[in-house]
C-alpha cells in the first residue's frame, strides 16, 4: 500500500460479522484489541514535519469555520471542492465501514472503531483542532444517490462522535463527496472506495503549540 510523504494513511477494515477489525499503518498490522490503537490513530492525525509548513490563511480558516454551521447536505458543490483542496495535504485517516445497503446506521464493528477514533480526537495533543469528516462511496449507482448516501454517513459519524463521546461539535465538519474521489479509480467498485475519511485541519501554528 502506497503511503504519501505528506499523509499517514490508516485503513480500518471491518468484517460483516464484526469479528475482525484490523489496522494497517505503514505496512504494519494490529488487532483491534491492541491497547495502542488509539495512539496509532493519534500519530496519524498529528501534524508531521512534512505538513508543518502548510499554514492556513485567515480567509481559509474563516471558510472552514463557516462550514461548521452547515450539515453535510447543505454544503455546496464548490464548497466541497474547495474544502477537498485545503484538506489534501493534511494528516488524515481512512475508515472503511461496512454499512448496510442504503443505510447510515453505525453497527457494532464501526462503533468499536469510532471508540478508538474518539480517544484520539479527545487527546490533549489535538485539543481545539478542527476535523473534517468526509463520506465517500464506490462507483456503483448514480451521482445523486451516492452523494446523498455519503452525506448521510458522514453526518452519522459526526453525530455519533458528538452524542456518544462528547467530541465538541464546533470541532467537526461533515461533508459528502459521493463517488467523486475514488481511492481506487482502477476498480470503482472496490471496497476501499467505501470509506469515511477524517482529516485534521491543523496548520503550522497549531502544530508548533503541541
Amino acid at each position: 500500500m502506497h503511503v504519501s510523504r505528506r499523509r499517514s494513511l490508516i485503513r480500518l477494515t471491518f468484517s460483516s460479522l464484526g469479528a475482525a477489525i484490523l489496522l494497517y499503518a505503514s505496512g504494519q498490522l494490529a488487532q483491534a484489541e491492541d491497547p495502542t490503537l488509539a495512539d496509532k490513530i493519534l500519530k496519524a492525525l498529528s501534524p508531521q514535519s512534512t505538513t508543518r509548513s502548510l499554514s492556513t490563511t485567515p480567509e481559509q480558516s474563516n471558510f472552514v469555520e463557516s462550514l461548521k454551521k452547515k450539515t453535510a447536505d447543505s454544503v455546496a458543490p464548490d464548497e466541497r471542492e474547495k474544502l477537498a483542496t485545503l484538506a489534501k495535504d493534511k494528516p488524515s485517516i481512512d475508515i472503511d465501514i461496512s454499512f448496510d445497503f442504503n443505510s447510515d446506521k453505525i453497527g457494532p464493528p464501526a462503533a468499536q472503531a469510532l471508540k478508538e477514533v474518539a480517544k484520539a480526537l479527545s487527546n490533549s495533543q489535538l485539543a481545539g483542532n478542527t476535523f473534517v469528516i468526509g463520506g465517500h462511496t464506490d462507483g456503483k449507482g448514480g451521482d445523486a444517490y451516492n452523494q446523498n448516501l455519503s452525506e448521510r454517513r458522514s453526518e452519522a459519524v459526526k453525530r455519533y462522535l458528538v452524542e456518544i463521546y462528547k467530541i465538541p461539535v464546533k470541532n467537526l465538519v461533515a461533508v459528502g463527496y459521493g463517488k467523486t474521489m475514488l481511492k481506487n479509480s482502477g476498480d470503482p467498485f472496490a471496497a476501499e472506495n467505501r470509506r469515511v475519511q477524517v482529516v485534521n485541519m491543523a496548520d503550522k501554528d497549531v502544530a508548533n503549540k503541541q
